[in-house]
């Protein structure tokens, strides 16, 4: 039997992130079962094992593909926008994105436990934390103060995601979770009058 095409190849290991970000939101990493994972991608459950090594491997793609998402979503929220406008912007962009689609189940409420804390921290820290870290910086917050104010900020604004997360599709909700924000950012970087 031939081999598969390095081309073939990653479209199965990206199919099966697909499935897998499905199976993982809906149900869980606790729930969620590598061969109904495999049966849905149309593959085997050796080649799940074979792209992704473990469940917990394949977890872990998937969140990594979400803060990847969450971080694209970010940027093109902030591009050519001031230093204080940019980090508004960004921060409803985080909120907005978190808590669409798999997001918020596979990085707030699974992800810490499936990844260790440590591993979660990593992931945050090279994606949405670094950003907001660099928004706080161009925003003016003085570097003695800035590791502070981005621990504090971004732990307000995950918990601010999983409440809103337990709130779905409730319009005044969503706009009480972006009203809260606002104060919390008027706070850190007021607005210029």
């Amino acid at each position: 039997m031939p081999r598969a095409s390095a081309a073939e190849a990653a479209a199965t290991a990206h199919r099966i992130l697909d499935v897998a970000t499905r199976h993982f939101s809906a149900t869980g990493f606790a729930a969620a079962s590598v061969d109904d994972i495999a049966h849905a991608a149309g593959v085997t459950r050796g080649a799940v094992y074979h792209h992704y090594s473990s469940k917990p491997g394949l977890f872990t793609a998937v969140a990594r593909a979400q803060q990847q998402t969450l971080a694209e979503s970010i940027v093109a929220a902030t591009a050519e926008q001031d230093p204080a406008e940019a980090l508004r912007l960004g921060s409803h962009a985080f909120l907005d994105g978190i808590t669409r689609d798999a997001a918020a189940r596979v990085l707030l409420v699974d992800g810490p436990a499936v990844l260790s804390w440590e591993q979660w921290r990593r992931l945050d820290a090279d994606g949405p934390a670094a950003q907001l870290r660099e928004g706080l910086a161009e925003a003016g917050i003085p570097p003695a103060l800035l590791d502070t104010v981005t621990a504090a900020l971004s732990g307000a604004m995950n918990e601010l995601a999983l409440w809103l997360s337990a709130h779905p599709d409730d319009a005044a909700s969503a706009a009480q979770a972006h009203q809260a924000l606002d104060l919390l950012l008027d706070a850190v970087v007021p607005r210029r009058s």
